[in-house]
């Protein structure tokens, strides 16, 4: 399932890591950990051509899909992985 925002889109290889993290509270890839922290500059160095081109798809699915607690910040991040956000 790829998502799609304003032209943007999240790439069907990357959507499984963002769904193990949301559902079932599993430590996301480099590039995604820094995306959920909130953490623009990691993640852009992170981040291979095609994400980097759609980094604002990220930030859509976050915003717009995701448990607000899930994301935000390492702390936000770091007490969803441990399930204590939920």
């Amino acid at each position: 399932m790829e998502y799609e925002w304003q032209g943007f889109y999240i790439p069907n290889r990357m959507m499984g890591g963002i769904q193990r993290y949301i559902s079932n509270n599993i430590r996301p890839g480099g590039f995604l950990s820094a995306v959920i922290q909130n953490d623009l500059r990691e993640a852009v160095a992170r981040a291979d051509d095609e994400n980097l081109r759609n980094l604002p798809a990220y930030v859509a699915y976050f915003w717009n899909n995701a448990p607000s607690l899930c994301w935000g910040s390492a702390k936000a991040m770091d007490r969803w992985l441990k399930g204590e956000s939920k």
